[in-house]
C-alpha cells in the first residue's frame, strides 16, 4: 500500500456530464449561490449535508480524473490565505487541506496522494498570484484548489482588479495542464459587513465560467448550513467572526472531497461509454 502523504507548509499568520448538464448546473448555481435557501426538514441530518445545486462542480477536472483512473500519484496544492492555512482550527491536522487528504485516502487507499498546504494568512490576491510561480509550480501540482477573495473584500478591493490577478493565475496554471478549482468567500459576519462581497462573489462566478474552471461555492454552502440548522454560526465561525472552526473545516473538506469524487466518477463513466 502506498501511504498518503500530506504536507502542512503554510506560514504563520502575518496580517489582519455532458455540456447540457454542465450548463444546467451553472444556471442553478448562478441563481442559488446568493439567493435565500428554501426551508427543508433536517431531523437527523448530517451537519455537513448540502444540496447538489451548491456543491456540484460545473466544469470537469480532466487531468485529475485521468491520473486517479490510471492509479497514478496525485499532487494537490491548496492555495490561499488564512482559511487554507487553517487559522481557527485547534490543530494543523484539522485544517481543510489535511482533512481533505485523509478523506481522499479513504477512497483511494492504494494511491499516493499528496495535499500540500500553501496557505498564507492575511494575503491578498496579488500576493497569492505571485506565489504561483515561486512556490506552487515547483510542487508540480495536478490540481490546485485556490481559495480567493476574502482578504480583498476585507480591504474593500475593486472586483475588476482582483479578477485580473485571478485570471492571470489561472492562465499560468492551465499552461501546464493543471486542473484548477476556485473556492469563494466564507459566509461569516466579518465578511458580510463589507458590501463589496457581493461584487466579488459574482465576479468569481463569472471568471470561473469564462476560464472553464469549476467554482466551489463555500459561501453558499456555509449559508446553507446555518439557514437549515446544520450548524449555528457560533459553531461554524470562530470568535473573531471570520475564520472557520474544526467542525466547519471538516464539513468543508467532506463536501469538497465529495464534489471531486463525483466529478471523477462522471468523467470515468463518460470515458468508458465513449
Amino acid at each position: 500500500m502506498i501511504q498518503l502523504q500530506t504536507a502542512f507548509l503554510g506560514r504563520r499568520w502575518r496580517r489582519g456530464p455532458t455540456a447540457a448538464l454542465s450548463l444546467l448546473v451553472c444556471a442553478a448555481i448562478a441563481v442559488a449561490f446568493l439567493a435565500p435557501a428554501a426551508p427543508r426538514a433536517n431531523a437527523g441530518r448530517d451537519q455537513c449535508a448540502a444540496p447538489l445545486t451548491v456543491t456540484s462542480l460545473a466544469d470537469p477536472l480532466p487531468h485529475t480524473a485521468l491520473r486517479l483512473a490510471a492509479g497514478k500519484s496525485l499532487t494537490i496544492v491548496a492555495l490561499g490565505s488564512s482559511s487554507t492555512y487553517g487559522t481557527g482550527a485547534s490543530k494543523p491536522e484539522y485544517s481543510y487541506p489535511s482533512r481533505l487528504a485523509a478523506l481522499l485516502h479513504t477512497s483511494y487507499p492504494n494511491t499516493d496522494i499528496r495535499v500540500i498546504n500553501r496557505g498564507v494568512g492575511g494575503e491578498v490576491i496579488g500576493e497569492t498570484t505571485q506565489r504561483i510561480a515561486t512556490e506552487v509550480m515547483r510542487d508540480k501540482p495536478d490540481l490546485v484548489i485556490w481559495q480567493v477573495g476574502t482578504n480583498d473584500v476585507l480591504q474593500d478591493a475593486d472586483a475588476d482588479a482582483v479578477m485580473a490577478s485571478v485570471r492571470a493565475g489561472i492562465a499560468q496554471l492551465q499552461q501546464t495542464g493543471t486542473d484548477v478549482i476556485l473556492m469563494d468567500l466564507q459566509y461569516a459576519p466579518a465578511v458580510l459587513t463589507h458590501p463589496r462581497y457581493r461584487a466579488i462573489e459574482r465576479a468569481l462566478w463569472a471568471t470561473a465560467k469564462s476560464a472553464g474552471v469549476p467554482l466551489f461555492h463555500r459561501f453558499a454552502l456555509m449559508r446553507d448550513w446555518t439557514e437549515h440548522g446544520n450548524m449555528k454560526m457560533s459553531a461554524m465561525v470562530a470568535a473573531d467572526h471570520l475564520h472557520m472552526t474544526d467542525a466547519s473545516y471538516d464539513c468543508l473538506a467532506r463536501q469538497l472531497s465529495n464534489s471531486i469524487l463525483r466529478d471523477i466518477r462522471v468523467a470515468t463513466d463518460i470515458a468508458a461509454k465513449g
